[in-house]
């Protein structure tokens, strides 16, 4: 059976073209003051590998600046019309405080593509609230300053999110790690990590075709979010959508994943999505060094736990878990309230970009 979304795709930002402006922002931590020579080496593949000019504003570097200062900077940033799409540095914690300073107006009045994950999901979901779609995934720290250079798959996904309309099938790949290079020590970018062999993606009522708009991001500060409430939309503004899900590296205990969900269940959010999309859960830190089995079995829990809370209140809805997205290593830049295809009689996930 096919099912359409009812809900239409938002309103997509302008494409870019190869020697186009973009403004490379710290709306969360500034990572890129703590770590300037990993941040730098992130910053050569825009113009070496994408033809993009990356222009940094006041906070980008400024490790402590405040959130009325990094909103400032994402105001100006798409108010200027030399800049064409806007990308994070890292994620952090804190980002939710400075929504209240964002211009809606703005924002509005000039659509711009914004690629980030991780805290950056505050942006990204107050972005679809106006009706502008953007990327979840991206960050010059983690993924263009990568151990052994930008992984092909991810790299490709940004190309296509940057310049093209092109339908993309996002396809298992044959290894992923969840280590982190030590960035006070530039040599341990050199050469790539340690990967683990991909398990394979799990599928659960795979019964449909769906296709409809992407909202989600990282479970944690959706949590947030909907805790707050003011950046959250009545549920049936969600109805038919496509749910992508992912957690951090504080990896949160499969209770705590249920909690989360539950709390979504109860407020009659979980039930509203034609298919969920649940991304490989990172399993590594350097203060929780697990083994392979034990990372293994992290990852088996939190699908357990995930599964229970569906069970309870979106019994019958397709979910796929393991789609390289989010918090591991490599990631795939997804549209965020453009359109995905989740068809789960060809075990087949297609990216509309």
């Amino acid at each position: 059976m096919e099912r359409m979304s009812s809900r239409e795709p938002l309103q997509g930002p302008p494409k870019l073209v190869p020697g186009d402006r973009i403004a490379i922002l710290s709306p969360s931590w500034a990572g890129a003051g703590a770590f300037p020579a990993v941040h730098e080496l992130g910053l050569r593949v825009l113009p070496d590998d994408l033809g993009l000019v990356p222009v940094e504003y006041p906070t980008t570097r400024q490790v402590g600046a405040s959130a009325i200062e990094r909103a400032r900077d994402v105001n100006a940033a798409f108010a200027d019309p030399e800049i064409k799409a806007l990308m994070a540095t890292i994620g952090g914690s804190d980002q939710i405080m400075l929504l209240p300073y964002l211009d809606p107006e703005v924002l509005l009045a000039n659509p711009k593509a914004f690629f980030g994950y991780s805290d950056n999901t505050n942006l990204l979901n107050y972005l679809w609230r106006l009706g502008i779609s953007s990327y979840h995934g991206g960050s010059t720290l983690v993924h263009l300053a990568r151990p052994g250079g930008v992984h092909p798959a991810f790299l490709s996904s940004l190309r296509h999110a940057l310049f093209d309309h092109e339908s993309v099938e996002i396809l298992p790949l044959e290894s992923f790690t969840d280590l982190q290079p030590d960035w006070s020590d530039v040599t341990t970018l050199v050469d790539e990590l340690a990967t683990t062999k991909e398990p394979g993606w799990h599928w659960h009522n795979a019964s449909e075709v769906v296709t409809g708009p992407t909202w989600g991001g990282n479970l944690e500060i959706l949590h947030w979010n909907l805790a707050a409430d003011r950046w959250i939309l009545p549920n049936e503004s969600y109805r038919d959508c496509v749910l992508l899900l992912e957690t951090s590296e504080e990896m949160p205990s499969a209770d705590e994943v249920f909690r989360m969900l539950r709390n979504m269940g109860e407020r009659g959010l979980l039930s509203q999505f034609a298919a969920v999309v649940f991304a490989k859960a990172k399993a590594w830190h350097t203060q929780a060094p697990l083994g392979q089995a034990e990372r293994a079995r992290f990852r088996l829990d939190q699908e357990e736990a995930v599964m229970r809370a569906l069970s309870i209140y979106h019994p019958h809805v397709m979910v796929v878990f393991g789609p390289d997205f989010g918090h591991t290593d490599p990631q795939y830049v997804l549209p965020y309230g453009g359109r995905m295809t989740v068809d789960g009689p060809a075990k087949r996930i297609v990216a509309h970009y």
